[in-house]
This record gives C-alpha cells, sequence and structure tokens, in this order.
C-alpha cells in the first residue's frame, strides 16, 4: 500500500492511498467464495452453486460492498502508518476502482493541533480569602428568614421588602415597546429582579395609585436594542403586601432539621453550609482565571469536526434544559448561538489535554474519594451514597474527570502569579452565582 500525505492547511491534511489490485481481488474472490456457500440458486443445492454463476449474479454489488471496506480500513492503517491523528471523519474525494487495477483514493481529514505550551509564570490569579464572621451567619439567618416571609395587606406606602401588585407599561421616545407591559405583576421590592431604578421607583406608592417612573436600561441588557436606552413606565399599584419574618423559634428550627441542640446547633449547621458554598465559589473563581489564563496565552488551533460536534452537545443539552429533547428543531437554535462557547471549550479541552500529557497525570484516587465522602456528608445515609458512586461507572467516571481538571488547575496554579486578597463572604458566592 502506498501512502502520500500533502499538508493543505495548518490542521487539514490530504491523504491520497493507493491499494494493489491483487489485494482487491483477493479479497472480493474470498467474498465471493464465502457467499457461494450460502447463497441459494433454483437447480442448487445450498452450498453447490458454481463460483461463475455467483460472481455473474452477484459480484458486482460483492466488490462494491469489499471497497468500501477497504477502503476504510485502508485509510485508518494510512493515518496510523503517517502518524496522523485525526479529528473527526475524513471526506473522501477521489476514488479510481477499475477492474484489473489498482484501487486509489483520497481522502481529507482534519488533525489534532499539535500544541507548545507556554509558560504559565505569565497567567495572574486573585484568590479570595475569606472568613465566615458572626455578622456573616447573622446575614444568612436573615436571608433565611426572608425565604419564609408571609405578605400581609397593607394601606401603607410600600418599603423595601415588601411585595406589591402592580400593572406596567413601557414606553422608550413615546414608542411602546415589546415586552414591556404586564398586568397583575406581584414583585417584592429590592429581590432585584427588575432593571435597576425600577423597584426603588415603586417604593413609597400606595395602593390605588399610579406614578411614571425614569429608568435605563443597562449596558449589558439581554435585549441588544434595549441597552442604554432611556425609558418611562407607567405604574399602577394595585396592592402593598408587608413582609412578616418568622421568628428563629423551635418549629423555624425544625423546618432546617435541626431538632437537637438549638439555635446552637443551627447556627453551626448555617456555618457549615456557607463553608462548603465559599470552598466551591472560591475554587470556581480560581478555576476560571486559570482557564482565562491559559486561554489568553495560547493560540490554539481548534479541528472544525470538534467545534460541531461541542454545538450539538450544546445545543441538545439546551434543548433538555428546556424539557424539549429532541423534539425540538435543531434549526429553532442555530450553530451561531453557540460557535463562540462551543470553540472556547474545545480549545480549553485541547490545552486541558496537553498539560495532562506534558505533566503526566493520573487521576487521585484519594481525591476522588474525599469529593465523594464530601458529597456524601450532605445526605441521611452517606454510606448509600458512597457505595452510589463507586457502584456506578458514569458517575465515577465524572467525578475521575473532574478532579482530573482540579489537578490540572493546580499544576498551572504552582507555576502561576497567585494573590491572596481578603473578601467578604457574601461577594465571594454572589460573584460565583452569576
Amino acid at each position: 500500500m502506498q501512502v502520500t500525505v500533502e499538508t493543505v492547511s495548518t490542521l487539514e491534511r490530504r491523504v491520497k492511498v493507493v491499494v494493489p489490485a491483487a489485494k482487491i481481488d483477493q479479497d472480493v474472490s474470498a467474498r465471493v467464495a464465502k457467499a457461494a456457500r450460502t447463497v441459494r440458486m433454483d437447480g442448487f443445492r445450498p452450498g453447490k452453486v458454481p463460483l461463475s454463476l455467483v460472481q455473474k449474479r452477484f459480484g458486482e454489488s460483492i466488490r462494491q460492498e469489499a471497497l468500501g471496506e477497504i477502503i476504510r480500513d485502508s485509510f485508518y492503517e494510512a493515518v496510523t502508518q503517517q502518524s496522523l491523528n485525526p479529528a473527526g471523519f475524513p471526506s473522501i474525494e477521489e476514488v479510481s476502482d477499475k477492474a484489473g487495477e489498482d484501487l486509489s483514493f483520497t481522502a481529507l481529514v482534519e488533525v489534532y493541533p499539535e500544541i507548545q505550551l507556554a509558560s504559565f509564570a505569565d497567567i495572574s490569579v486573585e484568590r479570595p480569602v475569606v472568613e465566615i464572621t458572626d455578622a456573616d451567619i447573622d446575614e444568612m439567618i436573615e436571608s433565611l428568614r426572608k425565604q419564609r416571609a408571609t405578605f400581609s395587606a397593607s394601606a401603607d406606602a410600600a418599603a423595601d421588602g415588601d411585595k406589591v401588585t402592580i400593572d406596567f407599561a413601557g414606553s422608550i421616545d413615546g414608542e411602546a415597546f415589546d415586552g414591556g407591559s404586564a398586568k397583575g405583576t406581584e414583585l417584592v421590592l429590592g429581590s432585584g429582579r427588575m432593571i435597576p431604578g425600577f423597584e426603588t421607583g415603586i417604593v413609597g406608592m400606595k395602593a390605588g395609585e399610579e406614578k411614571d417612573i425614569n429608568v435605563t436600561f443597562p449596558s449589558d441588557y439581554q435585549a441588544e436594542h434595549l441597552r442604554d436606552k432611556a425609558a418611562v413606565f407607567k405604574i399602577t399599584c394595585h396592592a402593598v403586601q408587608k413582609q412578616q419574618l418568622p421568628d428563629v423559634d423551635a418549629e423555624f428550627l425544625k423546618a432546617f432539621g435541626v431538632t437537637e441542640g438549638g439555635l446552637e446547633k443551627f447556627r453551626e449547621d448555617v456555618r457549615k453550609n456557607m463553608t462548603r458554598e465559599l470552598k466551591q465559589a472560591v475554587k470556581n473563581k480560581v478555576k476560571a482565571q486559570v482557564m482565562d489564563g491559559l486561554l489568553a496565552s495560547h493560540e490554539v488551533a481548534v479541528p472544525k469536526a470538534l467545534v460541531a460536534n461541542e454545538i450539538n452537545r450544546q445545543r441538545q443539552a439546551m434543548f433538555q434544559q428546556f424539557g424539549g429533547g429532541a423534539k425540538l428543531d435543531p434549526k429553532m437554535l442555530p450553530d451561531e448561538l453557540f460557535a463562540e462557547q462551543a470553540s472556547r471549550s474545545v480549545s480549553l479541552g485541547l490545552l486541558i489535554s496537553q498539560i495532562i500529557k506534558d505533566q503526566n497525570l493520573s487521576v487521585d484516587a484519594d481525591r476522588v474519594k474525599a469529593v465523594i465522602s464530601e458529597v456524601a456528608e450532605s445526605y441521611e445515609t452517606p454510606e448509600e451514597v458512597v457505595n452510589y458512586y463507586y457502584g456506578n461507572r458514569d458517575q465515577l467516571a465524572q467525578v475521575e474527570a473532574m478532579v482530573l481538571e482540579d489537578q490540572v488547575v493546580d499544576a498551572v496554579l504552582a507555576a502561576a502569579k497567585v494573590v491572596d486578597q481578603a473578601a467578604r463572604y457574601l461577594d465571594v458566592v454572589r460573584s460565583a452565582r452569576q
């Protein structure tokens, strides 16, 4: 078999393969002989049909089937011989398969890029350092009280924390715009559901009052045509309900699973949960900076085939998120919607794989065990959770992949410029949720 490789672009290779006619004839003859043992034809017992008749009737279809498999096998033999690493399926451009002559075909294929890792010393990371104070715990308990708040009708003016029922109609330069109006909307003032200035503009209104408020859409608003636009909203307030927070009593504590130990035990549990969330928030913040640093310090040529696969994966994930699954038409979510993020994901995947290879990293079994144990702690029967993970290959593989990625982050941090920065608990956790 003869193989020649032409470099078409950074990642594309044109592979030309020539397979000797003798190999084709030998393969086809073997297939004809095999078919003759099972084929049925009138006038002949099974297995007694002459090869010449089998060749005459089925020879061409048998040859085409053989050629398909030979092309497939020869291509993979060729890329192995040439030490190519295909990043997707090949596109067969030319095939010459005349009887009695050598088979030749040309395949265009993308290969994985060769990545030379830059020094990690130029990557800068700010690592939040947080001490959870009693004041932070008080603030968290207050937040938990608000989550279980009740509301009662009031004739007083609306204040921060109150629930209002409103109609609103927005306009820009005197013209109404899509999505700018609604009736009977319930809104807790101070919740941050609406754009800046909207909720504060309602503070002070009473049931039955009307008022115009002036606001400006933020520059990062999801609807691009509304970004930085000044708007006027006509507000009609139908009802004001005052917020009533529950007491931190035995009933309140019981709702959070605390039946013994009282307030002290509750605060201890709150601190544990806050510590767990903080640890994850710091980890995510640091990891995001590491990944951004890797992308900024490397130019990665990404194979189009890998990006296309990642686009399809992200599209399907979005379908599943919204409950549509495969029932939704993929055209509803065009490739362009995912292209940038898909390219980023593929680039990071390639960089991470290269770091794993260069650093000779393998999954740390002790870290896997620690992660699973930490997850299990929040359940009533931790042992069952641990057994579930170790008894489920897919779930365990997900944890192992996460741990290996954490090890990559650690490898980068070992050489990067890491500055510890004092921060508040709430600031770190809120930024991680965004």
